[in-house]
């Protein structure tokens, strides 16, 4: 069996309606397989004005806007011509990329019609539970997220550190890694310009920290804003960059009122930007890659993030950056002040974590996930 053999049905809860970093991987994913000749069909909401148009074909799911996040569609299920279209397709791998009621019933489908199952992990859902004050439901999620994942024939992560925390949550016997790639055009060392920073009130001496990422609480925004707080006490000077837009933006924005905020920006745009910054603070939790990380990697930041799955199989502590544990507002302060005063230190981490981003690149970390697939077909077969 080869990769033009396989027969792809992809199922997750936004494909393209919102942009994010797990529909980012699931677009190249699918013109990976398209490229080697593979079939592919795409079932997931949509809306419409979508973020950014779909690769392959897309097929519409039921779905309705999620209570106090809009921006957000909820499926609700496989209708008839849905699980026609599907069968109309006939495929001989489904990959699930999202637990909820979609996953579910696809992977019932798939059960019918004889195919094996991957589902591809992209968030830590029940860390989310903590920043809306409802940690006490997040055994409750972690049972129905082990119910989830142990119905696939297998489930893949996007880091070593979280299939590590998957196989000790016992969610599948079979954990395999599903990594992601850099656009190296995009980001880079030398995509900086000073004077875009000038433009934005940095002075070409002045270390910037940078926050990467959609604008909403489960991204750590609370943390973030307090570990600033806390270097500006130490009197340690710095700019803040905060690239991105979403629903919490404007707490954000009274939160660090002396930042820079672009906004979304994206393509030459983004790595321009990213590269004008000088450290990356990223203390969120719920990522299980952690993209930002690696694009302000590549980019020739050092990193200060959260030691949680995602960041800590990317931030190599001590020389790519450093990693600190959640939440601790004096750790991170600490970190932070550390690279703000050493310019040599900066600049050396920086460079380590520009050259460990070389090894990430979109067709290896596709093709090999390709090559899972092909395995899971020819077994079910």
């Amino acid at each position: 069996m080869e990769a033009r053999d396989l027969r792809v049905a992809l199922f997750t809860g936004n494909y393209n309606y919102v942009r994010d970093g797990a529909n980012q991987a699931l677009n190249r994913l699918v013109g990976h397989l398209l490229s080697r000749g593979a079939a592919v069909r795409v079932y997931s909401p949509t809306v419409p004005r979508p973020a950014f148009s779909p690769t392959g074909d897309l097929v519409s799911v039921p779905s309705v806007a999620l209570p106090g996040r809009a921006e957000y569609r909820a499926p609700v299920g496989l209708p008839r011509r849905v699980r026609a279209d599907v069968a109309a397709f006939r495929p001989n791998l489904v990959h699930v990329a999202s637990p909820e009621i979609l996953g579910h019933r696809a992977v019932s489908l798939a059960r019918e019609l004889g195919v094996p199952v991957a589902a591809s992990v992209h968030t830590r859902f029940e860390s989310y539970l903590r920043y809306y004050r409802l940690g006490l439901f997040e055994p409750a999620l972690l049972a129905m997220l082990r119910r989830f994942y142990r119905r696939c024939d297998a489930i893949f992560a996007p880091s070593e550190s979280m299939a590590r925390l998957l196989r000790e949550q016992r969610m599948n016997s079979r954990v395999g890694i599903w990594s992601r790639g850099i656009d190296h055009a995009l980001f880079a060392p030398g995509r900086r310009d000073e004077g875009w920073r000038a433009a934005q009130g940095f002075a070409p001496d002045l270390p910037v920290i940078v926050f990467l990422g959609r604008l909403v609480v489960e991204k750590g925004l609370d943390t973030f804003a307090a570990a600033i707080d806390a270097l500006a006490a130490r009197s340690a000077a710095h700019g803040v960059l905060v690239i991105g837009d979403g629903p919490a933006r404007a707490a954000f924005e009274a939160a660090l009122p002396r930042a820079r905020f672009t906004g979304f920006l994206t393509g030459s745009e983004l790595g321009r930007a990213l590269a004008g910054g000088d450290v990356l603070l990223n203390p969120s939790v719920t990522e299980t890659f952690g993209n930002v990380t690696l694009e302000a990697m590549a980019s020739g930041l050092p990193v200060v993030a959260a030691h949680a799955p995602g960041s800590a199989s990317l931030v190599e502590h001590g020389r790519t950056g450093l990693l600190v544990r959640p939440d601790d507002v004096a750790g991170y302060a600490d970190a932070l002040e550390r690279y703000c005063r050493d310019p040599a230190a900066r600049a050396a981490a920086g460079a380590a974590g520009a050259a460990r981003s070389e090894r990430y690149g979109w067709d290896a970390v596709n093709g090999a996930l390709v090559d899972e697939y092909l395995r899971l077909a020819a077994g079910r077969g």
